[in-house]
C-alpha cells in the first residue's frame, strides 16, 4: 500500500478540516500547459527521480498524494511528490535533470476539503474557491494559492478516488 503523507487533525469545521503537516521534503517540477494535463506532464520526471535518476541512483518509495499548484497567470503548474516520512533533506540526492528540484517544507497549518470522484478542472477550482471563502469566513488567514492533492492512480474508478483542495494558513 502506498504511504500517505502524515498530518494531525487540529479541528473540523462544517466544510473543511484544519490540519498540521510536519516538516517534509518535496521533489517537484514546473510544467506549462492546461490544468488537466499538468499532472501527467510533471509525473514522469518525478517518477524518474524517485526511481533512481538522481546523483546517487538512490530510490524512494512512491507516496501519496501528488500535489499540483496552479499559477493561473502564467498557465504554470508546480507538480510535486512528497518523499516518505522521515526523509531528511540530507538524505536527498541532487537531481540529474535540471528541471527537477527538491526543497524542504517546514511544519505548517493547512485547510483541507476532501472530494471524491473524477479529477476535473471545473470541480477542483470551484471547491478551491469555496475553501478560500470558508477559511476567510472562519477568521483564518490564508497564505498563497489553493493547491490540489490527488491520491489515486488514473485507472482507479472515479467513485473510489480521493482528492483534496488545500490552502496553507498563517
Amino acid at each position: 500500500m502506498t504511504e500517505r503523507q502524515p498530518h494531525d487533525l487540529i479541528q473540523k469545521f462544517d466544510s473543511f478540516e484544519l490540519r498540521r503537516y510536519p516538516r517534509h521534503v518535496l521533489v517537484e517540477v514546473i510544467t506549462r500547459g492546461p490544468f488537466m494535463q499538468a499532472g501527467s506532464m510533471g509525473f514522469r520526471p518525478l517518477v524518474n527521480y524517485i526511481s533512481g535518476r538522481n546523483a546517487e541512483s538512490k530510490k524512494f518509495a512512491m507516496t501519496a498524494p501528488v500535489l499540483q499548484t496552479p499559477n493561473q497567470a502564467d498557465d504554470e503548474h508546480r507538480i510535486a511528490f512528497v518523499l516518505p516520512a522521515g526523509v531528511s533533506i540530507k538524505d536527498v540526492p541532487a537531481p540529474t535533470d535540471g528541471y527537477v528540484t527538491t526543497r524542504v517544507v517546514e511544519e505548517h497549518k493547512v485547510a483541507a476539503v476532501v472530494f471524491g470522484g473524477g479529477w476535473n478542472e471545473t470541480k477542483s477550482k470551484a471547491l478551491g474557491a469555496q475553501l478560500r471563502e470558508d477559511v476567510l469566513a472562519a477568521g483564518l488567514k490564508p497564505v498563497g494559492e489553493v493547491y490540489y492533492a490527488r491520491f489515486d492512480p488514473p485507472w482507479k474508478p472515479g467513485f473510489l478516488k480521493h482528492n483534496e483542495a488545500l490552502l496553507d494558513l498563517e
